[in-house]
C-alpha cells in the first residue's frame, strides 16, 4: 500500500510538474491558478517523500528484501538517493533569496568535494536538471523497481518459531511475551 501510495504522489507530482513547466516560471508567483498548481506539486512531494520513506522502513523492519529481492530494494534506495537532489533543483529554481543563498552554500560544499561543474546558482541549468535530467532518472529507476516487484512478487513472511519448532499455540492470546 505504501509503495502504491509513493508511485501516485509521484504521478501526481509529475503532472503538476508538467503544468508548472509548460507555463513558464514567470507565472508561478502572481497567477492564481499556477499557485493552485506550485501548492498541488509542493504537497505532492511532501507526500511523496513521506510515503518512500515509510515504505522503505516498512520494507527494511519487515525484511521484504530477503529471498533474492536485494535489488529491488537497492533500486528504491537508489531512487531515494535521486529524489533528494531534484526536490533540492526545484526548490533552487524559486528564485527567491533563501533559494539563491542556499544554492551559494551548496556550490561551495560541491567545490570542496570536486564537483564544482554543477553550476547550482545558474537558473537555467537547475530548471533543466529539475525538469528534465533529475525527473526522467527518477522515472526510469521507478520503473525498474515496480517492474522488478511485479516480476518477483511479495516476500512470504517469516515462518512462525512457535510452529517450526513444533510448539502448538495453546490458545493464549497474543503470542507477545513469550
Amino acid at each position: 500500500m505504501l509503495g502504491s501510495l509513493t508511485a501516485s504522489s509521484f504521478v501526481v507530482l509529475v503532472l503538476s510538474g508538467v503544468i508548472l513547466a509548460a507555463n513558464g516560471p514567470a507565472t508561478w508567483s502572481y497567477n492564481g491558478p499556477m499557485l493552485f498548481a506550485a501548492a498541488v506539486h509542493f504537497w505532492a512531494l511532501q507526500a511523496f517523500f513521506f510515503f518512500m520513506m515509510m515504505h522503505l522502513w516498512r520494507v527494511f523492519f519487515t525484511g521484504a528484501w530477503r529471498g533474492g529481492r536485494r535489488e529491488t530494494w537497492l533500486l528504491g534506495a537508489v531512487a531515494l538517493i535521486i529524489a533528494i537532489p531534484t526536490a533540492f533543483t526545484g526548490f533552487l529554481i524559486n528564485g527567491d533569496f533563501y533559494s539563491q543563498w542556499n544554492a551559494v552554500q551548496a556550490k561551495d560544499g560541491l567545490n570542496a568535494t570536486g564537483l564544482g561543474w554543477v553550476n547550482l546558482p545558474s537558473a537555467g541549468q537547475m530548471f533543466g536538471m529539475h525538469v528534465v535530467v533529475l525527473p526522467l532518472t527518477l522515472s526510469v529507476v521507478i520503473f525498474g523497481h515496480i517492474f522488478r516487484v511485479r516480476k518477483e512478487g511479495v516476500v512470504p513472511p517469516y515462518p512462525d518459531r512457535h510452529r517450526s519448532e513444533g510448539k502448538e499455540d495453546e490458545g493464549h492470546g497474543s503470542t507477545f511475551g513469550r
